[in-house]
């Protein structure tokens, strides 16, 4: 197995857990109460409990997982966190470690927090191998001052959220400072310049590994900078680039590389062996997730060296997450929820689906947790949806979104502002028929937990 760096990070013997103060107690009491009291009056969300508790105990959440075996592994990026976090838990889980998860999405250092007051019984005391974490770009920052991973992967850098984070080079010193906290093993995409330039970066303790892409697959999974090299073609001002993109770190060993892409299924590379396996997930880009992963979990692994056919069963077995990808049935028809945030992610999502035969409803909102900034809409082409056209576009920034439709010429068949209404609207149409919907974070949640409110959805222990 290829290692950038000879520092392979083995399981510790279970580190000595801190003496637990009395307001350990105290805190997690009044999380699981504040917990409760949210979900049964459908108020607040699924990081209120860890706000609560930070602010009751500010050592929560290091003394709490300082007691694992293989330590935490944090997941981070632009694109694919969420997903990717959930291939990570599961395959380890196929593979017979007990994992600690933040499932819903809520990826913030209080959402972690709120994951372990509805996991943790009154002891405390977290029983696991290895937490897998997801962590918004900023936030990571603020959890390896109080946690230091053991194994870090990180994802890419793309433009998204800029009213929060700024330049995207900004969000990847953000990612520079995970790296550097990272004791056992970084992971990184090669593909990406600001991410694979973060190896130099790391400790000279700690380990370096990579996944990437074929060479036929670099066009179709474009960076940020390929982006805006393809919108100035489209101006005329860069008909000098080469077809093919250029990726300085393109030719770095990689521990994994996704070489085929197929409906469902997956090739990949690993150290030198071609394997192939079907997915449940939806959507050519978790491909791409499903490489990190895998180059994620040997690592954590490496001791124990599974075999190519476990990896790829264990692999075969996700499913999709928490509003990614994730398919509700009502009234006997498939209701897709695809979460879209920026542009590289709903290029990807609308070039992954076939509209026809479907209805497609469009629901986007500039809440925080969605960014402000929804002029990105127009990065995105949505010239595969002229045929079948949109059924329904909602959200607080519907209007917005109609007229950015109607620049493609893609015809729009109802406009409502209102969620609820919106929804009740777009599942009356050919009732029995699949549908799918394109949505911002916050106007998942909502459609979610509408959704809930008239058909069977998975708990993901998150409010309305």
């Amino acid at each position: 197995m290829m290692r950038s760096t000879a520092s392979k990070a083995q399981p510790a013997d279970q580190p000595d857990r801190p003496r637990r103060p009395w307001r350990s107690l105290l805190a997690l009491l009044v999380g699981k109460a504040v917990r409760l009291v949210s979900r049964l009056s459908h108020h607040g969300g699924s990081a209120l409990p860890g706000k609560v508790v930070e602010r009751i105990d500010p050592d929560f959440l290091a003394r709490t997982l300082s007691g694992l075996p293989r330590g935490v592994v944090l997941v981070s990026g632009t694109n694919g966190k969420t997903t990717t976090t959930r291939m990570v838990a599961s395959m380890l889980e196929s593979l017979s470690l007990k994992v600690f998860t933040n499932p819903t999405g809520s990826n913030f250092t209080r959402g972690v927090v709120s994951a372990l007051v509805s996991t943790l019984g009154l002891s405390g005391r977290l029983h696991a191998d290895i937490a897998v974490l997801e962590l918004d770009e900023a936030y990571a920052v603020h959890f390896v001052r109080q946690v230091k991973p053991r194994y870090a992967l990180l994802l890419n850098v793309m433009r998204d959220q800029l009213d929060r984070f700024g330049e995207i080079d900004t969000t990847a010193r953000l990612l520079g400072q995970v790296a550097q906290a990272t004791t056992g093993t970084v992971v990184l995409n090669r593909e990406d310049p600001r991410i694979a330039s973060l190896a130099a970066q790391t400790p000279a303790q700690t380990g370096v590994a990579y996944f990437g892409l074929s060479d036929d697959l670099l066009s179709y999974f474009p960076t940020d900078d390929d982006m805006h090299a393809s919108d100035q073609d489209a101006d005329g001002a860069g008909a000098a680039s080469a077809s093919r993109p250029v990726r300085p770190g393109h030719r770095l060993p990689a521990e994994v590389t996704l070489e085929r892409v197929m409906d469902h299924r997956a090739a990949f590379r690993l150290d030198g062996r071609l394997l192939e396996t079907d997915l449940r997930l939806e959507g050519v880009y978790n491909l791409y997730n499903a490489a990190a992963a895998l180059a994620l979990v040997r690592v954590v692994l490496e001791d124990r060296e599974p075999d190519d056919a476990a990896l790829m069963d264990a692999l075969s077995k996700v499913t999709p997450a928490f509003g990614r990808g994730e398919v509700i049935t009502y009234q006997g028809a498939p209701v897709e929820l695809v979460l879209v945030k920026n542009p590289m992610g709903f290029r990807l999502a609308l070039s992954s689906f076939n509209p026809a035969g479907q209805d497609t409803m469009i629901a986007i909102r500039d809440e925080y947790a969605d960014g402000r900034d929804m002029s990105w809409l127009w990065d995105v082409d949505f010239t595969s949806l002229r045929d079948t056209g949109v059924a329904m576009v909602s959200g607080t920034r519907a209007y917005d979104m109609a007229l950015r439709l109607a620049y493609d010429q893609v015809p729009t068949e109802a406009i409502e502002t209102d969620l609820d209404r919106a929804l009740t609207a777009f599942l009356e149409v050919h009732p029995g028929r699949p549908k799918r919907i394109y949505c911002t974070y916050t106007s998942m949640l909502r459609l979610r937990s509408a959704l809930g409110r008239i058909t069977s959805v998975d708990d993901a222990g998150v409010g309305a």
